[in-house]
């Protein structure tokens, strides 16, 4: 499996998160990683490892987006935006293995995948005021 594929992966399962309560977002995952049959033990290790750091460091990731999203907070965006922001600025601010022009670059072709048509430019945006 490649990086994209996995961070994909990685995107789906914090979008997971916005949507269902934290009882309920256990059974979800276990679902998800079931669903995800091409994948490695250690590909599902990496999407595992890299998920749960996100989720321990969302508070401070949030506040990271807030301060370079001038006049939008986090309960503001739109949940795709959100969660592709919360991704890059993990791997540019707390993974070492990543260089930060990658994790931008990754995020904004997620954008284009996943996103609507301005997704793309604000979450480039975004970044670049972290860079």
């Amino acid at each position: 499996m490649t990086r994209r594929e996995e961070r994909e992966h990685i995107f789906k399962l914090l979008f997971l998160t916005e949507f269902y309560k934290e009882e309920e977002l256990e059974q979800q995952e276990m679902m998800y990683y079931e669903g995800i049959s091409d994948a490695k033990q250690e590909d599902l290790t990496y999407i595992r490892k890299k998920y749960e750091k996100i989720k321990e460091n969302l508070e401070q990731i949030d506040g990271q987006i807030n301060e370079a999203a001038k006049g939008w907070r986090t309960d503001r965006m739109g949940k795709v935006e959100l969660t592709l922001l919360r991704l890059a600025v993990y791997e540019m601010k707390y993974d070492d293995d990543i260089p930060q022009g990658v994790a931008i670059n990754e995020a904004v072709e997620l954008a284009k995948i996943f996103g609507g048509d301005t997704s793309s430019a604000f979450i480039n945006g975004v970044l670049a005021k972290l860079v």
